[in-house]
């Protein structure tokens, strides 16, 4: 057990990881060390950041709190506190269930648990963080919360409503990471698409996107998480017009079916689906469009999943991942429909969505053979340097496979030639 070592196990999200990396950076600054995701723990204290969006996400968080529990039974650590999503959830319930925890804090208090240290939260550094991601791109998280009260999602109970953060302060965090090295943003929220409604009373998400884009040092700014209903249009102008805009947007659309879109409270139709998706690579050619659907929930007939399976042929996202409805307490459809879909359905509707999309990736990505395209390198591995496209976010699409016949920095861009495909990775050479 190492004095002033503390070990920070992170769950759930980017956004969660943003959190993470904030309180290191403070924790750092009042004399502590800081670990992140160690597979041994040997600090003084450890903090689990919990995430408590779905069942297998809960049950995630608990065994790892469980697990470090352990390890202070054992004397291995002295102190273990809770933070996030799961104990904002579930904070009146947390305490009496988990006595070994010596203190939980939500997802918006973890300041607090300075004060619990005797350390004080310095507000000089409230836009600096200690990077846990390499260093060449970082995630910049612009919002709290969520307006949409989907029927499924747990978040809008969890995080509260709609909070944006000032433009000015986005922009100025934006710049000390460019001074501390980064590249490249992956810009993150609930929903991208409703920023700065509350703040400013009009969408202001493109002058955002614009006023990043400025920055001297930003290479590429990628987007995640936007909402189909009221999609702001004029980002679609930004993303077009700007080269260090990749032609990427996360756009989670869920179903397709009518009934599916209502019975999950979408407010958009079938219609407005396929004229956005037309509408956005009408605006931006060549864009890759990354989205999620949700199989399973409650009235999914076998003809809304067959309306489903027929959409993801037509459309050919280029980027695409299905996942069984999970019921969450609290929820509309919790509270409103019986979850009366076995469990095996729900899977066999998820494989059979994910192998038609795996033929249609890979025929994607064979159409890109013989391309030169930029891309970062990551890492290096022993036979291949890491790399990925603009069409390309960290941790969760495809990577670039680029022979080692010349050296490689990691973090620098680079022009390759893609000689071969596979359904979810690229092979390339050095151009």
């Amino acid at each position: 057990m190492k004095k002033n070592l503390i070990s920070i196990i992170n769950l759930g999200c980017s956004k969660n990881l943003v959190d993470s990396e904030m309180l290191s950076r403070q924790l750092e600054a009042n004399g502590y060390t800081v670990e992140h995701d160690p597979e041994n723990p040997k600090g003084e204290i450890a903090i689990v950041n919990t995430c408590g969006f779905i069942g297998d996400a809960k049950e995630e968080s608990i065994n790892m709190i469980l697990q470090m529990g352990q390890l202070k039974q054992k004397k291995k650590i002295k102190k273990l506190y809770v933070m996030g999503c799961l104990s904002e959830r579930y904070m009146k319930e947390l305490p009496g269930e988990l006595p070994e925890v010596d203190h939980f804090y939500g997802k918006f208090n973890w300041k607090n648990l300075l004060a619990d240290l005797g350390k004080s939260y310095d507000d000089a550094l409230s836009l600096e963080r200690t990077l846990t991601t390499p260093s060449h791109y970082a995630y910049l998280k612009i919002s709290e919360g969520c307006n949409r009260c989907c029927s499924y999602c747990a978040i809008p109970i969890i995080t509260g409503r709609y909070k944006s953060r000032p433009m000015e302060e986005i922009v100025d965090e934006v710049k000390w990471l460019v001074s501390q090295g980064v590249k490249e943003f992956q810009v993150i929220a609930q929903d991208l698409t409703y920023y700065g409604i509350d703040l400013y009373g009009e969408n202001r998400l493109a002058a955002l996107v614009e006023q990043i884009s400025d920055v001297p040092g930003v290479e590429w700014i990628r987007l995640h998480y936007a909402y189909p209903a009221k999609f702001p249009f004029d980002l679609l102008r930004v993303m077009r017009e700007r080269k260090n805009v990749c032609k990427y947007l996360d756009i989670a659309l869920q179903h397709i079916s009518d009934k599916m879109l209502d019975m999950m409270h979408r407010h958009v139709t079938k219609e407005d689906t396929y004229a956005l998706i037309d509408k956005i690579r009408e605006e931006v050619p060549g864009i890759h469009l990354r989205t999620t659907l949700i199989v399973g929930h409650p009235g999914e007939e076998d003809a809304d999943f067959d309306d489903l399976m027929d959409f993801v042929s037509k459309a050919r996202f280029e980027r695409m991942g299905a996942f069984p409805y999970s019921e969450e307490e609290g929820t509309y459809s919790a509270n409103h429909y019986e979850d009366n879909i076995p469990f095996e359905v729900k899977s066999e509707r998820v494989d059979r969505l994910m192998a038609l999309q795996q033929n249609i990736s890979w025929e994607i990505n064979s159409s890109k053979i013989g391309q030169e395209m930029k891309v970062i390198v990551d890492r290096e591995l022993p036979d291949y340097y890491i790399g990925r496209t603009e069409f390309d976010s960290p941790e969760v699409d495809p990577e670039v496979l680029i022979s080692k016949d010349k050296v490689l920095q990691v973090g620098s861009f680079y022009q390759v030639k893609i000689t071969g495909a596979e359904d979810f990775d690229l092979y390339a050479e050095i151009v």
